[in-house]
């Protein structure tokens, strides 16, 4: 019995040193870094997988040399089925609790995408394409159909996105995107809407996004906004024609080929201002805050016409004897036959 009583006493002993001894080692492996300084490494963790083949995917990327000890970790921590899915810079030092901190926080890597002032809808779409870690879930619809999956408010894409910086990740969408822009667009422009000059003659949000995107493209010096816009605010006032060359080349299409003649100018289209009386039936470009609030807050000189200077700035005139002068002074040179610009 004694015998019996002393192997039972070596046995649970030996099985104490020997748990004591994974503990150590279980909790040194623990607080060891797995990734080393200056050391990064990138992985991805799909929708629904298992914690235990997020631990062999760290083994086969050579991250973890002990997968036991990951799993282990898990189980004891709670945390194995709170991973988030998302791709994952790992930059060293990182422990195992610290690497799965970082699965559970979600704080995967992230992109950026910035739609900018002016540009068009199509613009917007070749941006899209440009960015591989953006699923692609648009780029073979039509225009009216992308538009459709964004919002029913609208019959035409042109000028509804706003031009920002967007922050996103792998596997986000194209129309993700979109719809953040789109939605952007509607905070900022009602809200400018609400704080604008009454006296201002457009008739709704809409139409002052129209005003505000041709402003946008007519603007090369930013402290000319509220000039430019109050030059057009007025021609609508006194019902005169807008005049304005980016509407005639957006009217033009790809048949602009960078120059614009007197026949450009003759040729009718819906948004043609040398043509048409009042505003385009829809934007031009995406048009930026600054753009919607100088077209709600025109200045209110009286000028009536503006002509490039070639500097990015323009000269405004009162009266069409005074612009005709600046045409020819600045800009006659740059035109087709020296037609004379009425802007």
């Amino acid at each position: 019995m004694n015998k019996l009583i002393t192997v039972l006493v070596a046995l649970a002993l030996l099985l104490s040193l020997s748990a004591i001894s994974v503990g150590a080692y279980y909790y040194h492996k623990l607080n060891e870094p797995v990734i080393g300084e200056g050391e990064v490494t990138v992985v991805e963790i799909r929708t629904g997988q298992s914690f235990n083949a997020i631990t062999q995917l760290l083994l086969s990327e050579g991250v973890l040399e002990t997968p036991w000890i990951m799993k282990a970790y898990g189980r004891v921590s709670g945390l194995s089925a709170k991973l988030k899915a998302g791709e994952y810079r790992l930059e060293g030092p990182l422990t195992i609790p610290q690497v799965v901190e970082l699965f559970v926080s979600g704080n995967s890597i992230s992109y950026q995408i910035t739609l900018v002032e002016g540009w068009t809808f199509k613009d917007i779409l070749k941006e899209l394409s440009r960015h591989e870690k953006l699923k692609k879930v648009i780029s073979e619809r039509a225009p009216l159909d992308i538009l459709k999956a964004v919002t029913d408010e609208y019959q035409h894409p042109e000028g509804l996105f706003f031009p920002d910086t967007y922050t996103y990740r792998k596997n986000d969408t194209d129309l993700s995107i979109l719809v953040r822009s789109y939605n952007r667009m509607q905070k900022v422009l009602q809200a400018e809407w609400a704080l604008r000059d009454k006296s201002v003659p457009l008739a709704s949000p809409y139409e002052a996004l129209i005003l505000a995107s041709i402003v946008e493209k007519e603007t090369g010096d930013a402290s000319e906004r509220a000039q430019i816009a109050g030059v057009f605010v007025r021609r609508i006032n006194k019902g005169m024609r807008l005049q304005t060359d980016p509407t005639v080349i957006y009217g033009l299409g790809d048949k602009y080929k960078g120059n614009i003649t007197r026949a450009h100018l003759k040729q009718y289209t819906p948004y043609n201002t040398y043509r048409i009386n009042g505003l385009p039936p829809t934007p031009i470009a995406l048009a930026g805050r600054e753009a919607i609030h100088a077209t709600l807050h025109p200045d209110s000189s009286k000028t009536l016409y503006f002509v490039a200077k070639g500097n990015g700035q323009h000269y405004f005139s009162e009266t069409l004897k005074e612009h005709v002068n600046a045409v020819n002074k600045y800009q006659i040179y740059k035109r087709e036959k020296n037609y004379r610009s009425t802007k």
